[in-house]
């Protein structure tokens, strides 16, 4: 089906695998919400991105772990360009530490952004999808929610918590024609893994059977998949990692 004029709401959107989907999801001629907590300036070259290419696109700032927040981006976004069709849950703080050195404040930090995020957007977008009888919503999770990885047990657990999500919401809303799915990228370079020092880059790239990292507009393509293609796929994981999670 088209998506031309629909509305999609990308967290996290700023940069990285979220700045890849809002541009991908652009090219599918939809308006586009980038959404963003600090990064004002990244998230307005995004804006610009799109808008140069003759699409629409704002950028709205909001702490998705504080419902008021949150209930104040998706209003102006409907203002801006009516009711929210797509919702690509995104947006996750990293904060890394084995167990007993992670603060309960970072531990907190992680699992707010992400897991409350998530639940805070799809309760505010999801009645925009019952109405309208159509709906796509893609959460982004991580192999390290299904693998693990040594230092991110917050992280992992987070993701892992969005698998649960997703199976639950597939059910819950798939008789209003609304489909949920979560993509599981691998190892993608990104501002956040590129803190990561050479030596533990060059060896999760030898974990990975096809001998490379993902790029984030891999990511974005299995979206814009799921979001245009996908009307019999929900409550499925897809994973782009490059073999590392057989």
């Amino acid at each position: 089906m088209s998506l031309k004029g629909k509305t999609s709401l990308i967290t996290g959107s700023s940069q990285g695998i979220g700045r890849a989907i809002a541009l991908r999801l652009a090219e599918e001629g939809m308006n586009i919400i980038v959404n963003y907590h600090t990064r004002q300036e990244k998230a307005s070259e995004v804006v610009s991105l799109i808008q140069k290419k003759g699409g629409q696109a704002m950028a709205l700032r909001d702490d998705v772990s504080v419902f008021a927040e949150v209930e104040e981006m998706v209003r102006a976004a409907r203002e801006a360009f009516g009711p929210i069709g797509v919702l690509v849950n995104n947006a996750t703080t990293h904060r890394g530490g084995k167990v007993h050195r992670l603060s309960p404040e970072d531990w907190n930090l992680v699992i707010r952004s992400c897991l409350y995020g998530a639940f805070h957007c799809s309760h505010l977008v999801v009645p925009d999808m019952i109405q309208q009888g159509w709906g796509r919503i893609i959460n982004i999770s991580s192999t390290v929610g299904e693998r693990g990885y040594p230092g991110d047990a917050a992280y992992g657990t987070a993701k892992a918590g969005l698998i649960g999500f997703t199976k639950s919401l597939a059910r819950e809303l798939a008789g209003h024609g609304i489909t949920v799915n979560a993509v599981m990228p691998g190892f993608v370079l990104t501002e956040m893994t590129q803190a990561l020092t050479a030596k533990n880059i060059e060896l999760l790239k030898s974990s990975i059977p096809l001998g490379r990292t993902c790029q984030p507009e891999e990511v974005a393509e299995m979206v814009a998949f799921l979001v245009g293609k996908g009307d019999h796929i929900t409550g499925s994981v897809h994973h782009v990692d490059g073999g590392i999670g057989i």
